[in-house]
C-alpha cells in the first residue's frame, strides 16, 4: 500500500473484548467499541453473538451492524473436507466486505470474544486483509485467564509448564501432553468432555482438574471434575483447567 493508500482508508479494528463482562474490556477496547460506526461481529445463525451481547448498551445508536453467521458450528466434524470447505469462502465473503469498507474510508470494529489472537475467529480475516487494507489488534484478557482467576488460585508457580490443549485432540494425544505438563488449560471441551476425562485419568491428573463453566459472565460456576457427573453437559464457555505445583519461596 502506498502513503496515499493508508492516508485515504478506513482502518480494521480486532477489538478483544475479553473472557466476558463490560468491565473487564481495555480502556482502547471500550473507546473503540464507543465510537464505533460501522460494527461486525461472528454469530452462529439465529443466534444474537455472544460478542454482540457482550457490548449491549455501549454501541451508538445510529451504528450500522454487519453480523457474520457461520455456515457450519458443530454440524460437521472438523476433520471433515466439507468443514473448510463451507467456512474458507465464508470468510473471504466476510473479509471482502470489511475490505470494501475500509476502502471507502470508513473505520470498521471487528467485535472478538477474548483475545483476536487466541483462537479467535478473527485471525482468519486478518490473514486475508493484511497488506490490503489497515488492520489493527487490540489485545484483551483472555477466557482461559478468565477461568483460572475464577479459581481464586495460581495456575503456575516457579519452574510450571503450562499447557494449553483442544479437547478436539485424539485422546492418546491429549493424555500424552497432559502427562507431560505441570499446569493445563483445556479448552473446546464440549462433547469432548468424557474424552478429557479418560485423558487426564491416564495422565494422572484427573483429581486435581477443574470445571469452569461460564469464566467471567453471569451463571460463572467452579466445580472440581470429579464432582460432576460423567454425562454432565459441558456449555460452549467450558474451560479445564489442573493448577500447578512448582516451586515457590
Amino acid at each position: 500500500m502506498t502513503k496515499l493508500d493508508l492516508a485515504t482508508m478506513g482502518t480494521v479494528h480486532g477489538v478483544g473484548l475479553g473472557p466476558g463482562a463490560q468491565d473487564l474490556l481495555s480502556v482502547r477496547a471500550d473507546r473503540l467499541v464507543r465510537g464505533a460506526r460501522h460494527v461486525a461481529f461472528f454469530r452462529k445463525a439465529g443466534r444474537p453473538g455472544q460478542a454482540r451481547t457482550l457490548v449491549e448498551g455501549m454501541l451508538a445508536a445510529d451504528v450500522i451492524e454487519y453480523p457474520m453467521e457461520y455456515p457450519v458450528t458443530t454440524e460437521i466434524a472438523l476433520s471433515d473436507p466439507g468443514y473448510n470447505a463451507a467456512l474458507s469462502p465464508f470468510y473471504e465473503t466476510a473479509a471482502a466486505h470489511l475490505a470494501d469498507l475500509a476502502r471507502a474510508g470508513h473505520d470498521v470494529v471487528v467485535l472478538c470474544e477474548g483475545d483476536p489472537f487466541f483462537y479467535g475467529s478473527f485471525m482468519h480475516l486478518h490473514t486475508r486483509l493484511l497488506g490490503h487494507v489497515p488492520v489493527q489488534v487490540v489485545p484483551a484478557i483472555t477466557g482461559m485467564s478468565g477461568a483460572w482467576t475464577a479459581t481464586d488460585r495460581p495456575i503456575t508457580w516457579g519452574d510450571d509448564v503450562l499447557c494449553v490443549l483442544m479437547a478436539t485432540l485424539p485422546e492418546p494425544e491429549l493424555a500424552r501432553r497432559m502427562a507431560d505438563a505441570d499446569a493445563l488449560v483445556i479448552m473446546k471441551i464440549g462433547r469432548n468432555m468424557p474424552k478429557v476425562r479418560r485423558a487426564l485419568e491416564q495422565a494422572g491428573k484427573l483429581a486435581r482438574a477443574i470445571v469452569v463453566e461460564f469464566a467471567a459472565m453471569p451463571g460463572q460456576t467452579v466445580t472440581p471434575l470429579v464432582d460432576l457427573s460423567p454425562d454432565h453437559p459441558a456449555p460452549y464457555f467450558s474451560i479445564v483447567v489442573v493448577h500447578g505445583q512448582g516451586r515457590r519461596p
